[in-house]
């Protein structure tokens, strides 16, 4: 079993991430970021972040997009905005099939969803800055446990959404 912390678009905020690291410290093998964090990719608040720059982020030291294995599945990192993923996840989803990718972490639109398309787990955790379509400002953990994909969403504060928690194959 692995556990992926994903988080997005948290723009300049350091004590949050400080929080999250430090809630999650032993109880995550994976933390993600998927860009727009406007700090710099040595910041002590990005440490232990596997993060991709986004729109928002002028440090060129982060990468456009990442692929991390963990727990058999294929994990692509980008932020979305060269994908337009605000309008369609269509160009994103040509990209994963390019490198074979079981689950894709985006943020940009700042609207939390996932949604499995031919396959593939499409995750946007939201935002801890500005959330839209929703209040809560928003993050993920994806618990990988035998094929299976456990989706649970948290607000900032650590407390669960259970409804919008879900299971994928």
């Amino acid at each position: 079993m692995s556990k992926i912390l994903v988080v997005s678009d948290s723009h300049g905020l350091t004590k949050e991430l400080e929080a999250l690291k430090e809630r999650y410290r032993d109880g995550v093998d994976l933390m993600i970021h998927c860009g727009d964090s406007q700090l710099m990719a040595d910041d002590k608040d990005m440490a232990g972040f596997v993060a991709v720059r986004g729109n928002c982020d002028f440090d060129s030291r982060y990468p456009m997009d990442r692929l991390e294995e963990i727990a058999g599945k294929k994990v692509y990192v980008t932020h979305g905005h060269k994908y337009s993923v605000k309008t369609s996840l269509m160009n994103l989803h040509y990209r994963a099939s390019e490198v074979q990718a079981d689950i894709v972490c985006f943020g940009h639109s700042h609207v939390l969803g996932a949604e499995m398309i031919a396959g593939v787990l499409f995750l946007n955790p939201g935002s801890i800055f500005l959330p839209r379509e929703r209040r809560e400002k928003t993050y993920v953990i994806l618990d990988l446990v035998e094929g299976q994909i456990h989706l649970s969403v948290f607000e900032l504060n650590g407390r669960k959404i259970p409804e919008l928690s879900r299971n994928f194959v």
